[in-house]
């Protein structure tokens, strides 16, 4: 597989013509959403044997409300879809989300489902509050925990991802310990434990985000762990890639520091952000975007795909129709090739996405190319 990048006045006969192809073949293994319309900086990926870098296990997170059609296009490249998420009451009452059409599509690829447990309250709101209650009364966790193992049992779940964020420091010891006795029931009984990991490139590092995600502790009590690598180009923060390549290096060369990296998953992002220019602090919010949302973005305004060598990472200017500015950062297919040829480098236990409920066909190619992918 090759990746050509669309230069000045080409089209889709001219590149498939170029590569000994056809439009036909170029169009079905593309998907773009633009084919007649290139916009100069995009990808086209030229269809080619390969050699994988080695075997990779690949998970993928959704919410049950993705849409079929995208969701079956990403299963062939997936070990693992994680679901998003179980919540828990007060009094240590699991609370379910109607996963089962999910799991049995999964199931129907052999795909395995993880189940995701976060701190969500009964109105689906991120919430601490439970959290903080739960976490100190070994009896309420006693009860959240056998209700996980009946989920668990009942729906084919082979392990548990724990996504808890922004808890404070005066929580951390009883998380932890709530990690632990997890982890210890759920092995009993054959399910592994996962837990989401803030991307921290020290064990100093100070912020309500970081400080109670223990990197050497909880590295060593889960059986894996994801890195969220990502999200340093952020919805209130200024303009730039979501996961340049130097900051996933530095939070991956930490993580390994302090984890076996048999346990450690490198988030990729399926996602990217528009920003209005000129970004002011405290004011301005970038709006979320998918990847072909962006190329059918900078098809609409005609303007030129850039790529930052630094961030690996591609970006473009537009002026919408009120005059304003905007910077528009994404992933296409040469940034997942280097964020998936930096985790074979270590290397580590595997890669996950967050999320697949974006239609993006060019990374599964891309992924198809360079991995194995590992099925349980």
């Amino acid at each position: 597989m090759q990746i050509h990048v669309v230069q000045s006045g080409e089209t889709m006969e001219g590149i498939a013509e170029a590569y000994n192809s056809s439009y036909e073949e170029l169009l079905q293994y593309n998907q773009l959403p633009n084919p007649d319309n290139l916009v100069v900086g995009q990808c086209v990926l030229i269809p080619g044997a390969s050699a994988p870098l080695g075997e990779m296990i690949v998970n993928g997170y959704l919410y049950p409300h993705i849409d079929e059609e995208v969701y079956r296009q990403a299963l062939p490249s997936l070990t693992n879809v994680t679901i998003f998420g179980y919540g828990f009451d007060g009094e240590g009452n699991l609370i379910e989300t109607p996963d089962e059409e999910v799991i049995a599509i999964a199931q129907s690829y052999g795909v395995k489902p993880i189940m995701l447990l976060a701190a969500m309250d009964e109105q689906g709101q991120f919430s601490l509050e439970n959290g903080r209650v739960v976490f100190g009364n070994t009896l309420l966790q006693e009860k959240l925990i056998a209700g996980i193992l009946v989920v668990m049992q009942q729906k084919g779940y082979v392990g548990l991802d724990i996504d808890m964020e922004f808890i404070p420091a005066d929580l951390k010891e009883d998380y932890i310990n709530f990690i632990e006795n997890v982890t210890r029931q759920l092995n009993q009984y054959g399910y592994f434990v996962n837990v989401d990991l803030a991307p921290k490139v020290s064990a100093t590092q100070q912020g309500l985000l970081y400080e109670s995600h223990d990197y050497a502790r909880i590295g060593q009590i889960a059986d894996r762990v994801l890195l969220m690598t990502y999200e340093w180009g952020y919805t209130y923060g200024p303009p730039m890639a979501v996961a340049p390549l130097p900051s996933v290096k530095r939070v991956l060369d930490y993580g390994v520091s302090e984890i076996e990296k048999e346990k450690i998953f490198m988030g990729i992002p399926n996602y990217g952000y528009d920003w209005p220019l000129p970004y002011e602090r405290g004011v301005t919010a970038a709006r979320t975007i998918g990847n072909e949302e962006a190329i059918r973005l900078a098809a609409n305004y005609n303007t030129e795909i850039l790529f930052d060598e630094n961030a690996m990472a591609p970006y473009f200017y537009y002026t919408d129709e009120q005059g304003i500015e905007h910077v528009v950062w994404f992933e296409d297919a040469r940034s997942i090739q280097a964020k998936v040829q930096l985790g074979f480098s270590y290397p580590l236990r595997g890669l996950g996405y967050w999320n697949i409920m974006r239609p993006f066909p060019q990374n599964w190619r891309v992924l198809d190319a360079l991995c194995e992918i590992q099925k349980m």
